[in-house]
């Protein structure tokens, strides 16, 4: 029998009346999905700090979003970027957060304000400001002092926002409060009624999902959001594969991630029953991964587009990604604003002071990466497909099998149906596993069998069963659906699978791609196959290609006595300070007239920095990528930049993926450059 679909409509707090926005869609909500004006949307969230990038590319970074299929943006406002000198708000520059939500209404973007007051987002102390810490208050609790603070922190930010929320016409779709909450819900309660009090007044509020409060939300007050990583900087341990983070790849019949934050938090119990009653949406689902001082986090695209491909089977009808753009940290007043073990309250992890990359689908500077090009197949799906995907049943027929690292004993796969349409989820790959390829596996879906191509090792995929394309039906197809434009129908080529459609009794295999001719015509309906490469760029504009540079530099000082690398206060490797940059090996890099494009630093060592007129501009966590910086973001006339580079020590205690792994030989400890080019 199919669960009864349970409806929320007024516990949110913002009537339908006057929910309408500047698109006309009134937003509620059931147990399955968000609705505007009563249909189903799936929406994809992609998370941006503006504050962490430069306001002049705002427009250009949301455009880029949007191209790469993100229907909706969610960002941190940090309180100590905005108040860290107490009673001093600075709405200026890249912290304006009117502007950067006037910005998303322009690029017609809802978003989803995360308010705090603690928000983490690896900013120094959670995001709370020092100056807070000397109150003698208890931090995120009902304590009448933090509250009487919080509710000054949440004026100010609602005087931002005031005329832009989604009754107003604006964007402002929904606020979070606090963020990975583990306490009493009448916090959360609280925080919520001085926002209503305050004046916000939205189509919905949201929380993350995990940790296991001590007491529950009452239903309907704030939609509870999950995520999972494929890695985490966050571990203690600084060994390859550590941790629960396999089960992302694994389709399980819950929702609490069982690997997230567990630097703080114990293991998330996986034998939690999933909150049936709220819609399954995620709010960080691993666009990517940081890099931490003692832990260096190599991603791999696949590693993104499989885990977010394994929530959707899961039932998943809103893919949130944390991180989907990376940025750079701005420069504090009194202090550096990273996350770091020596902060009042102390936090858990050495981060990088300037970059907070992430390994994102867009990068620090808005670099397109491959995994943006991957998940758009995903994005485009969810938009086209996604009103008949939203109501569809998840149904796990291997919930039978225990979950086991690296297990490749069979092949990983659910399906999610109305009863009649079904779309069968793959997921062939698990990061740090080698996987083989599965033969001869049928699936029974809506009690019809079908057979399974050969799946290849590393393979994820969506396959469609019985789906109505215009005028045809089509039974079966090995290949992916990705989109549709009236009653034309794309399909991507599985790389290794060949593509085969079944219409009544008959099956014919193509080999044919292009977005022009299609394979099959029926009526009015057009079906075309693409290959990978063409179906993750399908309606984007041919991007030009990119040349790189060599350019000059010099080294000007070898690298002194090699630093003692210390253990900090969290038990993990305490990252380099300014004083130990005096004895880092100096290069100066000399620049061109013109400055544009991406600076690109190949190297090995420890901890890079870049600084332009003696100021500290970016710096990296060495992890076998090379370190990248936008040269228009220099002022006019700069001529050249100073980078300085600390040895990696052979013994030192942290943790370097395979893919930036060298021979040490005899060294004690490598330093060098190999390339710095400029890429246009």
């Amino acid at each position: 029998m199919r669960k009864a679909i349970l409806t929320a409509l007024l516990a949110l707090g913002c009537t339908l009346a006057s929910a309408e926005s500047l698109f006309g869609q009134t937003i509620t909500w059931d147990s399955l999905s968000l609705m505007a004006n009563g249909r189903r949307i799936t929406l994809v969230m992609g998370e941006i700090h503006y504050s962490r990038v430069p306001e002049q590319h705002w427009a250009r970074e949301l455009k880029k979003m949007k191209e790469g299929g993100i229907t909706m943006v969610a960002t941190y406002c940090f309180w100590n970027h905005i108040e860290e000198i107490e009673g001093q708000f600075d709405w200026s520059g890249q912290r304006n957060l009117r502007k950067f939500i006037e910005a998303c209404r322009d690029a017609e973007l809802p978003v989803v304000l995360r308010i705090g007051p603690f928000c983490h987002g690896e900013v120094r102390c959670g995001g709370i400001p020092d100056w807070m810490f000397t109150k003698g208050c208890k931090m995120r609790s009902e304590d009448a002092t933090f509250l009487k603070y919080a509710r000054r922190l949440y004026e100010n930010v609602y005087a931002q926002v005031e005329g832009l929320q989604w009754k107003d016409g604006g964007p402002l779709i929904a606020v979070q409060f606090d963020n990975e909450y583990r306490g009493r819900a009448s916090y959360l309660m609280a925080l919520k009624r001085m926002a209503n009090e305050i004046g916000f007044d939205l189509p919905f509020y949201t929380r993350t999902g995990w940790p296991q409060l001590a007491t529950p939300v009452p239903f309907g007050e704030m939609l509870p959001l999950y995520g999972d990583y494929s890695d985490g900087f966050w571990d203690r341990d600084t060994t390859e594969g550590c941790g629960n983070y396999w089960q992302a790849f694994h389709f399980k019949p819950y929702r609490m991630p069982t690997a997230t934050a567990t630097e703080q938090l114990p293991q998330a119990d996986s034998k939690q029953p999933a909150a049936t009653s709220y819609p399954f949406f995620t709010c960080e689902q691993g666009g990517g991964m940081a890099s931490s001082y003692h832990r260096r986090i190599w991603i791999d695209p696949t590693d993104v587009y499989s885990s977010a491909l394994v929530k959707l089977g899961c039932g998943s009808n809103l893919l949130g990604y944390y991180m989907y753009h990376g940025g750079t940290n701005p420069d504090g007043k009194r202090t550096t604003l990273n996350e770091c073990q020596r902060t009042p309250a102390t936090n858990y992890n050495d981060m990088p002071i300037k970059t907070y990359d992430f390994q994102a689908p867009l990068g620090e500077f808005g670099q397109r990466n491959e995994s943006y090009y991957k998940l758009r197949t995903l994005h485009l799906f969810l938009e086209d497909f996604g009103e008949m995907l939203a109501p569809m049943q998840a149904h796990y027929p291997q919930a039978g099998i225990p979950m086991a690292k690296a297990d490749d004993s069979h092949l990983r796969w659910t399906y999610r149906t109305d009863g009649s349409t079904a779309f069968i989820f793959i997921n062939n790959y698990e990061r740090f596993a080698d996987l083989s390829e599965k033969r001869g596996v049928r699936c029974t879906v809506n009690n019809e069998q079908f057979p399974l191509p050969t799946i290849p090792a590393a393979t994820s995929c969506i396959l469609p069963c019985n789906l109505r394309c215009g005028d045809l039906l089509l039974r079966f197809a090995t290949a992916q659906p990705v989109a549709r434009r009236g009653n034309r129908y794309y399909f991507m080529q599985v790389p290794g699978i060949e593509a085969a459609f079944t219409i009544g009794d008959q099956t014919k295999t193509y080999a044919r791609f292009s977005a022009k001719k299609p394979i099959i015509v029926q009526g009015s309906t057009e079906i075309y196959l693409l290959d990978e490469r063409d179906a993750q760029r399908l309606f984007l504009e041919k991007e030009k290609p990119t040349k790189a540079k060599a350019l000059k530099y010099s080294k000007v000082k070898e690298a002194g006595p090699l630093r003692t690398i210390t253990i900090g206060a969290q038990r993990v490797a305490e990252e380099p300070d300014d004083d130990d940059f005096l004895q880092a090996a100096t290069y100066t890099i000399f620049l061109p007239k013109t400055l544009q494009g991406l600076l690109t630093v190949n190297y090995r060592g420890d901890v890079a920095r870049l600084y332009a007129d003696g100021r500290l501009i970016d710096d990296n966590f060495y992890n076998g990528r090379p370190f990248q910086y936008d040269l228009s973001l220099l002022p006019d006339g700069c001529r050249q930049l100073e980078l300085r580079i600390l040895p990696l020590q052979a013994d030192a205690p942290i943790y370097i993926p395979r893919q930036g792994k060298f021979p040490f030989a005899s060294a004690k400890a490598v330093e060098r450059v190999e390339a710095i080019t400029l890429v246009r």
